[in-house]
C-alpha cells in the first residue's frame, strides 16, 4: 500500500479545493452567459481572488446569481486555501520534506554501514577513525546538523533520539553492518543494544559503558564488545610510562594512521575462495608484497601471534597484516575479491 506524505496530501487537497471553486464558477458562467472557457476562468478567478476588474457585457441574471454564490461561499474558501498553501511553502515544511526524502535515499544506498549513536567526544573519535578507513557511517544525535562544524560536513546526520525504533530505522538499521552506542548514559546504551538486536539480529554492536557493573548486562543484551573509555585512558597513560616507545609505535600505525606503516585485518570472508584450505605459506604474501603477517584469528576466535607458514587457512578466519600503504594496497588487490 502506497503511503502519501502528509505534506503532499495537504497541498493536493488545498489545490484541488481551489480548482473546484474556480471551475464550478467558470462552467456556470459559460452556461449562463455563453462565455468561452478562457473568459469564464478569467472572470471566476478574478471574483474568487477579489480582484474584480469588472463584469462581462450584458451580464445575465443567472450570471449575477452565480457570482453572488462565488462571493459568498467561494471567496472565503479560496482565500483560506491560498493562505494555507503560502504557509506550507514559507513554513519550510516542503523543504524539510525534501531533505527527509534525500536523506532516506542516501541511507538506502548504503550497505553494511556503521551507525554511531551519540556524537559527543567518543562518537566524534569513532567518526574520524571511520573516515580514515573510508567506512560509510550514519550519525544519530539529538543536536541537528546545523550545529556541526565543517569537519563532518558531508556526514549523514539524523537528528533524533537513538533509542527510538523509527530513528534507528531511518538510519538503515536493517542493512547496517555495525552500531556504536556512544551515549553518556549506560541505560540508554543498553536500550539501544536491545532495540538494535531486535531490528537486526546480525548487526555487530560496540557499546560504551561508564560503570563496570553494566558490562555484563550490555553483552547479555547483544553487544559484541563493551568499551570503558575512562579505564582505557588510564591504562594507556600508564603504558606510556612503562613502555613508551612501544605504545607510541602502536598508536602511530593503528590509531592515527601512519604514512609509513599500516596495520590492517584481512577477513577470509573477503579472500578469493581458491585460497581456503591452503596454508599461509602458499599465499606467499611476504614474497610478493613485502608485508608481514603478524597475527591470525581462526574461525573460533582464537588468536595466534606470528603464525607459522604451515597454518591452514580456514573460512571466516582473519589475517593481521603489517606493511607500508602501497604494500597493503597490493595485498588487497592480489588476494581479496572486493578491491
Amino acid at each position: 500500500m502506497i503511503r502519501i506524505n502528509p505534506v503532499y496530501n495537504r497541498l493536493f487537497f488545498l489545490t484541488i479545493s481551489i480548482l473546484i471553486f474556480i471551475l464550478l464558477g467558470a462552467f456556470g458562467l459559460m452556461l449562463s452567459d455563453d462565455l468561452c472557457f478562457l473568459d469564464a476562468i478569467w472572470y471566476s478567478t478574478m471574483t474568487l481572488t477579489t480582484v474584480g476588474y469588472g463584469v462581462p457585457d450584458a451580464f445575465s441574471d443567472a450570471g449575477k446569481i452565480i457570482t453572488i454564490f462565488l462571493m459568498l461561499f467561494g471567496v472565503g474558501a479560496v482565500l483560506y486555501g491560498l493562505t494555507a498553501l503560502a504557509l506550507e511553502f514559507f513554513s519550510g515544511a516542503i523543504i524539510e520534506n525534501f531533505k527527509q526524502k534525500n536523506l532516506h535515499k542516501k541511507v538506502n544506498h548504503l550497505q553494511n554501514h556503521i551507525i554511531i549513536c551519540g556524537f559527543g567526544r567518543n562518537g566524534r573519535q569513532a567518526a574520524r577513525k571511520l573516515i580514515l578507513h573510508n567506512k560509510p557511517f550514519v550519525v544519530i544525535d539529538k543536536q541537528p546538523l546545523e550545529n556541526r562544524d565543517d569537519e563532518f560536513g558531508k556526514t549523514i546526520f539524523i537528528a533524533g533520539n537513538a533509542i527510538d525504533d523509527d530513528v534507528l530505522q531511518k538510519a538503515g538499521i536493517d542493512h547496517a553492518g555495525g552500531l556504536i552506542a556512544a551515549l553518556p548514559s549506560d541505560a540508554d546504551n543498553l536500550f539501544i543494544v536491545i532495540t538494535a538486536k531486535q531490528l537486526n539480529s546480525n548487526i555487530k554492536i560496540i557499546s560504551r559503558a561508564s560503570n563496570s557493573n553494566t558490562i555484563s548486562k550490555l553483552k547479555t543484551a547483544g553487544a559484541s564488545n563493551v568499551i570503558m573509555p575512562d579505564r582505557i585512558g588510564g591504562e594507556h597513560m600508564a603504558s606510556l610510562l612503562v613502555t613508551p616507545d612501544l605504545v607510541e609505535f602502536m598508536d602511530h600505525i593503528s590509531l592515527e594512521g601512519s604514512e609509513e606503516l599500516n596495520l590492517i585485518e584481512m577477513p577470509f570472508s573477503n579472500i578469493n575462495s581458491e585460497y581456503i584450505g591452503k596454508k599461509i605459506g602458499d599465499l606467499q604474501i611476504t614474497e610478493q608484497t613485502k608485508c608481514s603477517i603478524i597475527g591470525y584469528k581462526n574461525a573460533n576466535g582464537t588468536y595466534t601471534i606470528n603464525p607459522c607458514v604451515d597454518t591452514e587457512i580456514e573460512a571466516n578466519a582473519t589475517l593481521i597484516v603489517l606493511g607500508q600503504p602501497q604494500q597493503i594496497k597490493q595485498v588487497l588487490r592480489l588476494f581479496t575479491c572486493n578491491v
